[in-house]
């Protein structure tokens, strides 16, 4: 999607409405920063409020998603690029996720095993060698429970026996047996256990 397409579009269609970015951020009850940050191409509404600033701006989501008016008989073609589009937005948002999750994980892990094997190889007084060693387990601990967490909101997870895909809770994330980002989890559609293999999007 073309954000400065769809800004220009969002601030063409308020100036024909008659509303300032004041008034129409008045009216969705959020700040006119965030207003002039859609018109500028910046950022993008937010879902949770699309639908009543399309109303306030007398046009449809397609529509605002497409940056244009859109005439009946290409309405459907556009509706089904837009979900297209907003499809591979959310696929890339989680791959991103995902990435970071492996950027924040390794490192930290690394670190903390390299502070073990020195504070239990190399001389030092026993408080600093047992300082290091708790501190080392902490801190590979506290960012394992982080990256569960980036992993758990990424994306589904995809039950082997019917398919379904779903989001688990943080908590049954973080106690499945796993293999890498493969968890051996209970279906809450079918209810049967299965290795459940992590996916980017709800459907195929």
């Amino acid at each position: 999607m073309d954000q400065i397409k769809i800004g220009k579009f969002i601030a063409s269609c308020r100036k024909e409405q008659g509303m300032t970015q004041a008034v129409l951020a008045e009216r969705l009850g959020i700040s006119d920063r965030a207003v002039s940050k859609w018109e500028t191409g910046k950022s993008m509404p937010d879902s949770g409020i699309m639908l009543e600033l399309c109303d306030l701006l007398k046009i449809n989501v397609n529509e605002l998603m497409s940056g244009e008016r859109i005439m009946a008989e290409a309405y459907d073609k556009r509706a089904e690029e837009n979900l297209l589009a907003m499809r591979r937005e959310v696929e890339e948002k989680n791959r991103q996720m995902l990435r970071t999750e492996y950027w924040i994980a390794f490192p930290a892990v690394i670190a903390g095993l390299v502070m073990a094997f020195v504070a239990s190889f190399i001389e030092m007084p026993v408080w600093l060698r047992i300082v290091l060693i708790v501190f080392a387990f902490v801190m590979i601990f506290t960012v394992a429970f982080i990256a569960v967490g980036i992993e758990q909101k990424a994306g589904y997870y995809e039950c082997q026996q019917c398919h379904h895909r779903y989001v688990p809770t943080y908590w049954k994330t973080n106690f499945a047996m796993h293999i890498g980002r493969t968890r051996y989890m209970k279906c809450p559609e079918c209810g049967k256990r299965s290795w459940q293999k992590k996916v980017l999007t709800k459907e195929d």
